[in-house]
């Protein structure tokens, strides 16, 4: 691993922003901090680069505890959301600083800054300055510079968040490739679900100082460990029911569960995504829902219906195909069937 944080716990005052928190970083990998505002994404990441200073707890690089080492030391380079450039300086200085500070040669600055600015895409801009420049090519004179230091690792703080969404869009998929050409350990800190599962290799999810869930984004998105989880990667239809003698029960509905057998009743929560819900004009041959349309979006490729389910006075959200909307001829007030394709259930202290 290239970082390994263990048993990190950090106070500000009185308010917790990590209680606790252990978490392993694959080397050459891209990991996601994604969570909520205040759930100690941003101060994790702090803590791994040297500016701030764990209560509690050691980081680890590549075997070596740099708990109480400076930022310089643990040869991190930090991107930061607001791009933190010299606006008088030109972007070929801009890049070079960190190098100039370290004393290195001039031949050997020029090359490796052209180099760089060859990676990020803005050769043939090196004279001028920041204020010449659009948002997303001061971000990538930003990574260009923390790039030019040669760090073991590469730290971003919502690199992207002061960006419109076209741009946001079009940098994380620059930089993913870029990613892909250097492979270079990098932690980024983003709120936004898309962008995690988009560029990382591994997402981090947390929340309230803690970490939920830590897998590929695949295993995050299939398998959430709770119904937090499961609720924050995109929106969910929600229903509240209980479990009992392999059955899942919510409202008038039953839905086989043999992940739980006992007698006893349990309340539980069954989560089913949007797009993991089937529309039909006629009842399907399994346990189904009669619903009218209230609402239908298009959404790029599908178009997310909205319903009012009769059994259970309750919203519902379903993503299908255009073609699909075009064949069952759904319009509003249309009544129609849904079934799921698929469901997860939530039980306190239990989840599958």
């Amino acid at each position: 691993m290239s970082i390994s944080v263990k048993g990190i716990t950090k106070h500000f005052g009185k308010f917790t922003a990590l209680d606790n928190v252990s978490l392993e970083v694959p080397n050459g990998q891209l990991t996601a901090l994604l969570g909520p505002s205040g759930s100690g994404k941003t101060t994790l990441l702090r803590i791994i680069a040297g500016l701030e200073t764990p209560d509690d707890g050691t980081v680890m690089s590549y075997d070596q505890d740099v708990t109480g080492s400076s930022p310089q030391d643990r040869q991190v380079g930090f991107v930061f959301q607001h791009y933190a450039l010299f606006r008088h300086m030109s972007v070929f200085d801009n890049v070079a600083f960190g190098m100039q500070v370290r004393k290195k040669p001039k031949d050997e600055v020029r090359d490796r800054v052209m180099e760089l600015l060859r990676l990020v895409r803005l050769e043939g801009l090196e004279r001028r300055f920041p204020s010449q420049l659009s948002g997303g090519q001061r971000q990538r004179v930003a990574l260009a510079r923390a790039l030019a230091v040669q760090p073991k690792v590469l730290l971003l703080d919502e690199p992207f968040g002061a960006l419109d969404a076209k741009v946001r869009q079009e940098l994380r998929q620059w930089l993913r490739r870029l990613h892909d050409e250097i492979h270079l350990t990098s932690v980024f800190v983003t709120h936004d679900q898309e962008e995690a599962f988009e560029v990382a290799d591994q997402v981090v999810v947390m929340r309230g100082g803690q970490i939920e869930q830590a897998g590929t984004p695949q295993q995050v998105f299939e398998h959430p460990a709770n119904p937090f989880v499961m609720d924050f990667l995109g929106q969910v239809n929600v229903f509240h029911g209980r479990v009992e003698d392999g059955r899942a029960v919510v409202g008038g509905l039953e839905f086989a569960y043999p992940d739980y057998t006992g007698v006893e009743s349990r309340n539980a929560s069954v989560y089913v995504r949007p797009h993991e819900l089937d529309l039909d004009n006629v009842p399907f041959a399994t346990t189904h829902l009669r619903a009218r349309i209230l609402h239908i979006n298009p959404m790029g490729s599908m178009a997310r219906v909205q319903l009012q389910a009769e059994e259970l006075d309750f919203l519902l959200h379903v993503d299908v195909s255009h073609e699909r909307c075009r064949e069952l001829m759904l319009a509003p007030e249309s009544k129609v069937y849904v079934a799921p394709k698929r469901l997860r259930v939530f039980i306190p202290d239990f989840s599958i």
